[in-house]
C-alpha cells in the first residue's frame, strides 16, 4: 500500500543525472509518450496514465500529460513531445545536477546552493542565471530547473521541475500548466 506522506530514502530511489535541457536519466526531452513508456519500462512496472486534450475543431485528441503516480513522476507534453518533467519530493527518482541531489531536500539548503552557484565573482548582489518564479521558487536558466516544494506531512521538501531549452525564452512559469506550481 502506498503511504502518501512517507519519503522514500535516496538509496531506494532511481539515481538519475541531469543533462541540462537534454535529459534526466532515461528520459530525453522531445520523446513521444510511447518512447517515454519504453524508456521507463526497466525502472518501474507502473504504466503511464495519460490525460488527453481535444482542441476545438480537432479530429483527434493529443496527449497533454502523463503520470507515474507510484514512481513519482508527472510528465508534460507539447504536441505529444516531452516538454516538462516534475519529480516527486516523496518518491520520485533522485536527480543530480552537478553532483547535488535535487529531490526531497530541505528547501533552504538547496535554494542557497542554487543562489551561490550563480553569484558573479567579485560582486555581492548580482546573479548570472538565477531566476525566481512568480511563486517565489528559485530556478536556473543554465540547468533548466525550477525548485518547487511539496508537503511531506508537516514538512516541505524540494520537488524539481525540469525543462527543455525552449522554456527559457518562454518563461518557466508559463511553460507548464498552472496546476504544476504551488502544489503541496
Amino acid at each position: 500500500m502506498l503511504d502518501w506522506w512517507d519519503v522514500v530514502p535516496d538509496d531506494e530511489r532511481q539515481q538519475w543525472a541531469l543533462e541540462p535541457f537534454t535529459s534526466a536519466g532515461p528520459l530525453a526531452f522531445g520523446m513521444s509518450p510511447g518512447e517515454v513508456s519504453r524508456a521507463l519500462s526497466g525502472a518501474t512496472k507502473e504504466a503511464q496514465h495519460y490525460v488527453h486534450y481535444l482542441a476545438p475543431g480537432a479530429q483527434r485528441s493529443i496527449i497533454e500529460t502523463g503520470r507515474y503516480q507510484e514512481f513519482g513522476l508527472d510528465l508534460y507534453y507539447r504536441e505529444e513531445r516531452l516538454s516538462g518533467i516534475v519529480v516527486s519530493a516523496l518518491r520520485g527518482p533522485q536527480v543530480y545536477a552537478e553532483g547535488v541531489a535535487l529531490a526531497g531536500r530541505v528547501p533552504s539548503v538547496l535554494f542557497q546552493w542554487m543562489a551561490d552557484r550563480h553569484r558573479n565573482p567579485g560582486t555581492t548582489d548580482s546573479y548570472t542565471d538565477f531566476v525566481v518564479t512568480a511563486g517565489i521558487n528559485p530556478g536556473s536558466q543554465s540547468l533548466g530547473v525550477v525548485i518547487e516544494v511539496q508537503r511531506a506531512g508537516d514538512h516541505l521538501l524540494t520537488r524539481p521541475v525540469l525543462f527543455p531549452f525552449e522554456a527559457v525564452d518562454y518563461g518557466f512559469s508559463n511553460w507548464l500548466p498552472d496546476n504544476v506550481w504551488g502544489r503541496y
